[in-house]
């Protein structure tokens, strides 16, 4: 495993990654390494996405590096989805920017022959989920919803509504419950994590509270 995982590392790593995503095919899920990024043409090398993951209008989504999608999550980018850099995406999520829980009764039978993009009553929304945030296994996130970096969403949860930068949501309908950067001070007073930490801005009021 060593020896492959240099060899990943090394200019090998791209095509690596597309026999990986031809293997999938044909296997029970696993994690792929690697994810052409269809916003803007260039290869993440470091973000891992399960091979059982369903991306709906791929074109419309924008994926940074280091990311990651577990088993089993949907990705709705109909109405263009942004996944920032790190983010984690648990099992079972699913990612939504449209819906038609009030257009299929307000159209009835005439809902199969309107197209999507005319379809009255229609939900709609762009989502991007902030830098390195984590979002638990088996959480909803609805159209229209813009969660900040370094949130921490938990699991099972339906995020309805915008949620601020170092947010901790539980629940249903989500709600915020604490704050990530004091979840993270408790770790500095154990250990120096500041050559490692994802945001030197937050990381300067976590030390400064020290």
């Amino acid at each position: 495993m060593r020896f492959l995982e240099r060899l990943y590392r090394s200019p090998m790593g791209r095509i690596m990654s597309i026999f990986g995503h031809f293997v999938a095919n044909f296997q029970s899920p696993f994690m792929l390494y690697g994810f052409v990024d269809p916003a803007t043409g260039e290869f993440r090398k470091y973000t891992r996405m399960s091979s059982s993951v369903i991306i709906m209008n791929k074109k419309r989504l924008s994926v940074g590096d280091h990311i990651w999608v577990w088993h089993y999550s949907i990705l709705d980018a109909t109405e263009g989805l942004t996944l920032e850099e790190g983010c984690q995406i648990g099992a079972w999520v699913g990612i939504f920017t449209h819906g038609s829980e009030k257009s299929i009764r307000l159209l009835g039978r005439q809902f199969v022959h309107i197209p999507n993009t005319q379809r009255k009553g229609y939900t709609r929304g762009s989502v991007r989920i902030g830098a390195y945030t984590f979002v638990g296994a088996g959480s909803v996130i609805l159209p229209g919803v813009t969660i900040g970096k370094g949130c921490l969403i938990g699991t099972g949860s339906l995020v309805t509504k915008d949620i601020p930068d170092y947010s901790i949501v539980l629940g249903i309908p989500a709600q915020v419950k604490g704050n990530t950067l004091e979840l993270d001070r408790k770790s500095f007073a154990e250990y120096d994590f500041s050559e490692t930490y994802y945001d030197k801005n937050a990381l300067d009021l976590i030390k400064k509270s020290l």
